[in-house]
């Protein structure tokens, strides 16, 4: 069976982050992110997960 969102968990391991530094810069717990990960995420949620690991990309590359 496959995990509810596969490919964004993949895209946050991918990118080199752990969920709850994309937790973090989302704003919530690192435990709701998890929650929200359990099901298909609604397009806003989507939206906020992907622009935390755009800004977390942003941040990465500035710093090495």
């Amino acid at each position: 069976m496959k995990r509810a969102n596969e490919s964004v968990r993949k895209a946050i391991h991918e990118a080199g982050f752990t969920q709850w530094q994309v937790a973090e810069a989302i704003g919530v717990n690192a435990t709701t992110l998890t929650v929200w990960l359990r099901t298909p995420l609604s397009e806003s949620r989507l939206n906020r997960v992907q622009d935390a690991l755009s800004a977390l990309r942003k941040g990465a590359a500035i710093n090495a």
